[in-house]
């Protein structure tokens, strides 16, 4: 009897383990996302499909240009013009829209005057009540249609489905013509394969200089009749480019309730790459099965971090936030390993995949560490991928889109993504190649690196944002001497070191600020630290004067110690602005001077660890956390930026960030889910847990380090990779004895 009692224990316990793991397996965390966030406000995110990092964006277009709709979609609209295939999430400047379809019925409406670049284009009124998104699906009913759309995607493709009413004449439009918010058609083609097949390309010019786009579009149900305009295109950019404007249109009959998919293959190769890719990636019509693999692979992705949150919608926004930091950088080779470089030439990979849409001026400071620790081997082929640019273009990539070199923003910051990948141990990229990368980009004559070289400075007179410039390559060539240091390169460490001290030269200790000087090492004369001007890059000196992050306490000691440092960083979350200031578009998420929707504010408030106050570090990142980020439209401060804005919540979530990008050091905040447990690449788990959470627990009161006391303010990546427990004790008062030792400062380099 006692025999037979432990069998049915032991059974009962081993169906109860699979049975949990099934669970844990079958966790549906896309449930928890909501790819809305941003539609609204200044965050300039897409609703539409997508996989993890996907070359295709599928997403609906409003068909209205303007700033709002950079992604194509503005929630405040009401029309829908087009759903094209592939877009920008977040960013400040807009471009791609490509290959745009729309169904319609006849009769159909016109834009006219709501889009004058636009005014013989189609479009439909729609209802968020008849619309919704999740990771990898998109779905909205087009009111003036009653067509039901639904968008799915893998890698490469686009997957369409549209449901029709009855209706004698149906169509879908495919505009390769039309113009929206900097993207603009220099030459097209479309020709017509058979009544289920077309194939083409579209060249345009936009952020992206000399983007080049191939498709094959195929169709489930035969086309009746193939409507084909050609418009004469003005070159207005370039002569040698230009060309022809393809507006089409394919009629069909529709019964009620038939639905009519579409597939679209893309490359940036040629029409073969496309084929190729339609023919890897689709390779039968089921879209609810294509809609369940992208489903799953964000599944998986996802899954990388399972957290239990304070609360439901705590868990919606951190969700919202993992999805949004994978929606770029973009995959940008094919299926066989061809991509177009900024050469303008076609290359080859050699096992590995190509990427573009690298907003590295924002995504250096969080996203790409974040990448290290959930997706290491695609950061050893985005290293590879900049590698490639520099093979092809002379200098590492600033903010490369499609393929092109589009000379927005500032610093050479894929130098701190490829030194914090080379010191972390990611990859199997050439070290050699990737210093000699890093090092001609840091002597290139470009952005005034020139007089910076020269001077130990930028002057204001002979550059524009010259304290930014300057500060930013005196940290890109701090993360090169950390990289020479480390390959035995001593002569080149101890070069860059010494430049990565020039940000000393930028200190005026008058106004205790960041200050402009001109080429004869005269200050500014008219300054104050609030203005927004040309000296700076969308900031302010208040903004860029704490952006040392090589070297803190450097920076501590020039303004006099602790103490004074404190009492600036106080003044800085402290200091308003007056109703009578004009703040520019990007200065958003204001907390005093600090604008938490722009990204160079964005590790100061981590600062109070260096400085004996750690604590509040922990009470600005959670209400900056708490403040700026919502499970609604209007959820993001500012622009989400491939990833940046995202980042910084689901590393402050855990409870650390990374100050210095590079040096393999997490700063402390204040931990905001009750538990995290993150899965490694190499089979560990690394789970944070915070004890004593509530909304008004957020002070540190004790840290534990795989079960022993830990005093430090911050945590190696060397321990996350490592795999074991970081436990805060919090508390709803601030613990002013813990984390004041030397030892507990974050150190330079780890």
């Amino acid at each position: 009897m006692r025999y037979l009692f432990y069998t049915i224990l032991i059974a009962s316990f081993l169906v109860a383990c699979k049975t949990n793991k099934n669970v844990e397996q079958a966790t549906d965390y896309t449930q928890y996302v909501n790819p809305f966030i941003g539609t609204d406000g200044p965050g300039n995110t897409y609703p539409g499909a997508s996989v993890p990092f996907g070359m295709v964006q599928v997403s609906p277009d409003n068909g209205i240009p303007g700033w709002d709709r950079i992604s194509g979609y503005f929630y405040p609209d009401s029309t829908i013009g087009g759903f094209s295939q592939t877009h920008l999430t977040g960013t400040g400047a807009g471009d791609l829209y490509d290959l745009p379809l729309m169904p319609v019925t006849w009769p159909y409406k016109k834009f006219g005057k709501l889009n004058p670049n636009n005014p013989e284009g189609p479009y439909s009124l729609f209802s968020h009540d008849e619309e919704q998104a999740s990771p990898g699906y998109y779905q909205v009913k087009l009111k003036d249609y009653n067509i039901n759309v639904e968008l799915t995607a893998t890698e490469r493709c686009a997957f369409h489905r549209y449901t029709f009413p009855k209706a004698e004449k149906a169509s879908i439009f495919f505009d390769l013509k039309r113009a929206l918010n900097w993207d603009y058609t220099l030459d097209s083609k479309m020709k017509v394969v058979n009544n289920k097949e077309i194939e083409g390309f579209r060249h345009s010019q936009g952020w992206a200089k000399r983007q080049q786009l191939f498709y094959v579009v195929r169709f489930s149900k035969p086309f009746e009749n193939a409507q084909v305009d050609t418009v004469s295109i003005n070159k207005p950019y370039k002569k040698d480019w230009g060309g022809t404007g393809y507006i089409n249109r394919f009629d069909f009959k529709t019964k009620e309730g038939e639905q009519v998919l579409v597939q679209v293959g893309i490359s940036a190769v040629s029409i073969e790459g496309a084929r190729k890719n339609l023919k890897a990636e689709l390779t039968h019509w089921d879209f609810d099965k294509v809609r369940a693999a992208a489903k799953a692979t964000w599944n998986k992705e996802l899954s990388k971090i399972a957290i239990e949150p304070l609360d439901d919608n705590q868990q919606r926004i951190f969700y919202s936030m993992l999805y949004q930091g994978m929606l770029a950088p973009t995959l940008f080779s094919d299926v066989d390993g061809k991509y177009y470089g900024p050469d303008y030439k076609i290359h080859q990979t050699d096992g590995w995949n190509n990427y573009s849409t690298l907003s590295l001026w924002d995504t250096f400071r969080a996203a790409h560490p974040l990448y290290t620790i959930t997706q290491p081997k695609r950061v050893n082929d985005i290293v590879k991928s900049m590698l490639a640019f520099y093979q092809q273009h002379g200098v590492l990539p600033v903010w490369p889109l499609a393929g092109n070199v589009t000379g927005m923003m500032i610093g050479y910051h894929a130098v701190p993504v490829i030194v914090d990948a080379y010191l972390k141990g990611i990859g199997d990229f050439d070290p050699e190649l990737a210093l000699e990368a890093c090092v001609a980009s840091a002597e290139a004559n470009i952005e005034g690196q020139e007089h910076y070289r020269k001077l130990g400075y930028i002057p204001y007179d002979l550059e524009s944002e010259s304290v930014s410039k300057g500060l930013e390559y005196a940290y890109d060539d701090w993360c090169i001497a950390a990289m020479a240091e480390k390959m035995g390169k001593k002569e080149i460490a101890k070069e860059y070191y010494k430049r990565a001290g020039y940000y000393k030269n930028m200190y005026d200790s008058t106004t205790r600020f960041m200050r402009p000087k001109d080429s004869k090492g005269k200050w500014l004369a008219k300054f104050r630290g609030k203005d927004y001007t040309l000296n700076y890059c969308e900031s302010n000196a208040w903004h860029y004067h704490f952006f040392v992050p090589q070297d803190v306490t450097g920076l501590i000691d020039i303004m006099g110690g602790d103490d004074s440092f404190n009492n600036k960083l106080d003044s800085m979350f402290t200091f308003q602005p007056l109703p009578t200031d004009k703040l520019p578009i990007f200065s958003t998420g204001m907390i005093g001077q600090y604008a938490h929707g722009n990204e160079p504010s964005h590790h100061v408030a981590y600062l109070y660890n260096y400085s004996g106050q750690p604590w509040k570090a922990q009470e600005m990142v959670n209400k900056i956390a708490t403040s700026q980020y919502k499970n609604e439209p209007n959820g993001h401060c500012g622009n989400e930026d491939c990833g940046q804005m995202s980042s910084w919540y689901v590393f402050s979530a855990l409870g650390f960030y990374p100050v210095n990008p590079a040096n393999q050091v997490y700063a402390f905040g204040s931990p905001l889910v009750k538990q995290a447990t993150i899965k490694l690449a190499n089979n560990k788990t690394f789970t944070v847990k915070a004890q004593n959470l509530t909304a008004k627990n957020i002070y540190i009161e004790k840290v534990m380090l795989n079960g022993t006391e830990y005093n430090k303010n911050f945590i190696t990546h060397k321990d996350i990779m490592n795999g074991g427990e970081l436990e805060f004790v919090m508390s709803a008062t601030p613990n002013k004895k813990r984390g004041l030792t030397p030892a507990a400062i974050p150190p330079a380099i780890q």
